[in-house]
């Protein structure tokens, strides 16, 4: 719900701050005061479009913030939560357009992308009448329309969740078909590649393996030269291994005499065994240098043949064992990609066909609202100023008739606000001011549907009068007692319908026209109602006449309970004329 609006610079406003809340607001006041600036200021707060021209003249940049409680608005605080936009029940919309025509959005003082802004604004209010934001002629909403005046919630569901899995499915398909294009070529390759590398036969870390033995191979002298060296020094004449002989010859005599060379003695043993150890561990070492004849030569040709083909596949040398187990695993899936596409060209029957029995569940029920829904709006047209009128829900099936998420139908509305006159589609038959009422009618036939909670109908009742007119301003307050409802309107009928009134007038100061927007009490009420009715000169009877439709209005039932209108379009009502014609005989002469 729209709370509060706050317009700065922006066309002939110099500064407005309008308090709103439930119900039904009535936007009143002289022709070219400014009413509707106040919705084109909500609509560019919104997402509608920017230029240079909605600045004041001499200002900078304009500025419009509108502050809407989301509390109870699940789309509109999902889509915060998913932007991570903290709200706490409140969201701020503030759109800022410089004298250059370019334009900043932020939510809740985070900048977001226009795109964005309208996004959310889609989701806060709908704006019916003479306007660019007429959603009502967009082919989508009016399926959205049908589907929630008819509950068809459960079958929407149903359908989009059947081609979910439809859609999967046939990506899934697509995905396999296009790796199978080039099969029987990529067959040949990949056995040619796989039988490479099975006569290959590469085995995980043999690279390491056999160059470290190469290394060796190629420095058998100097290991066998070193080794020999080693053995002499250790057990050689005068060796370490005699040097440690007669080192515990010379320290066991001495232990009786001195108990402290115990651990020298031992140490000096420790290290005799050591020596003796390592004198064998260098002879099985120096038997192992005896390479095989050509033992290097075949080290060689192998690590020849291993890089050749790690080359040839641009991989390392130590990847061609996971390179095999790569292109045998594509080899395999190739050789049974026929198999695949045949199972999934079933499942894909059996999943095409679950969505077609979902689609004709919803295409029935929706036939069944249609029904329901023509009779009540074309009853409702007739009510508002449109005799003889008809609206008509045409249905038919989509082509190419590919599975949807909306289902299989194509939906349009038609309407035909003329007797005679055959039903067209509603954006191209009806006028500015009928499609304002069409679009009355159907909120007010579908009030039990999820409407947004901010309805704003500009004109309304353009074209109407008398008790057409009354039954505008009814339906309107009928309307908003499931929301808010915020109308421009002309005629005393409508606005006094409304539970609060806002008067917008114009005014000249220092040379400058500028805006005024003020909530009127109850007196202020009579006078502007008074006002409305009698024209320049407001006199005390005309006043009754609008306390009396005040007075009345309060009184009167709404929705399926209130009175049918029978006057024509065009004609006022009793009270009007009776109040117009009041003022004019009490003139002077």
């Amino acid at each position: 719900m729209l709370t509060q609006l706050q317009i700065r610079d922006f066309a002939i406003v110099e500064q407005v701050e309008l308090d709103l809340g439930a119900g039904f607001t009535a936007l009143t006041g002289e022709t070219g005061a400014g009413k509707s600036i106040l919705v084109d200021a909500l609509m560019l707060a919104v997402g509608g479009r920017a230029d240079s021209g909605c600045v004041r003249h001499g200002s900078e940049r304009a500025e419009i913030s509108a502050v809407f409680d989301v509390t109870g608005n699940q789309p509109a605080a999902a889509w915060l939560a998913e932007q991570s936009i903290e709200h706490e029940g409140e969201c701020v919309l503030r759109r800022v357009v410089g004298s250059d025509g370019r334009s900043r959005a932020y939510v809740n003082g985070r900048s977001v992308a226009i795109q964005s802004l309208r996004e959310l604004g889609a989701l806060l209010v709908d704006v019916h009448g003479q306007l660019e934001f007429q959603s009502l002629t967009r082919r989508g909403r009016q399926r959205r329309l049908l589907d929630e005046a008819g509950g068809l919630g459960a079958e929407v569901a149903a359908v989009g969740a059947a081609f979910q899995d439809w859609r999967e499915l046939s990506r899934k398909r697509e995905e396999l078909e296009q790796r199978s294009a080039d099969r029987e070529a990529r067959l040949d390759l990949l056995s040619h590649y796989v039988a490479e590398l099975d006569a290959l036969d590469p085995v995980r870390g043999e690279i390491d393996s056999l160059q470290e033995e190469r290394r060796r191979i190629s420095a058998i002298g100097r290991l066998a030269g070193g080794a020999a060296e080693l053995e002499q020094l250790l057990g050689g004449d005068g060796g370490a291994e005699q040097a440690l002989g007669r080192a515990q010859s010379v320290t066991r005599p001495l232990l009786p005499l001195d108990p402290a060379l115990e651990p020298i003695e031992r140490l000096v043993g420790e290290a005799a065994i050591a020596c003796r150890e390592a004198l064998g561990e260098l002879g099985r070492y120096a038997t192992s240098l005896e390479a095989e004849p050509g033992r290097l030569e075949t080290i060689e040709s192998r690590l020849a043949a291993l890089e050749s083909v790690a080359r040839k596949h641009r991989v390392e040398p130590g990847s061609l064992t996971e390179l095999r187990d790569q292109l045998s695993a594509e080899l395999a899936a190739l050789r049974e990609s026929a198999t695949s596409l045949a199972q999934l060209d079933r499942r894909l029957a059996e999943r095409r066909e679950s969505y077609r029995r979902a689609a004709e569940r919803l295409s029935a029920a929706r036939r069944d609202a249609a029904l329901s829904l023509d009779a009540s709006v074309s009853s409702l047209m007739q009510q508002l100023g449109m005799p003889g009128g008809v609206f008509q829900t045409r249905l038919g099936l989509r082509e190419p008739p590919e599975p949807s998420e909306s289902g299989a139908d194509e939906i349009e509305f038609l309407v035909s606000a003329n007797p005679g006159q055959p039903p067209g589609p509603l954006a191209r038959v009806a006028s500015g001011g009928e499609l304002s009422r069409i679009s009355l009618a159907l909120q007010v036939a579908t009030l039990s549907a999820a409407h947004l909670p901010s309805l704003v109908f500009d004109e309304v009742d353009a074209g109407v009068g008398g008790a057409v007119a009354e039954m505008v301003g009814r339906q309107l307050r009928a309307l908003s007692e499931a929301g808010q409802v915020l109308c421009v309107t002309h005629l005393p009928q409508v606005a006094c319908q409304a539970g609060q009134q806002v008067r917008v007038s114009k005014l000249t100061e220092g040379g400058t026209t500028l805006t005024r927007v003020e909530s009127l009490g109850p007196e202020d009420r009579v006078e502007e109602i008074a006002r409305m009715l009698g024209g320049a000169r407001i006199t005390e009877r005309t006043r009754e006449h609008a306390r009396e439709m005040l007075h009345s209005a309060r009184s009167a039932p709404t929705g399926p309970d209130a009175p049918k209108a029978t006057s024509s379009r065009g004609k006022g009502s009793s009270r009007a004329r009776s109040g117009r014609a009041g003022s004019t005989s009490d003139r002077p002469a």
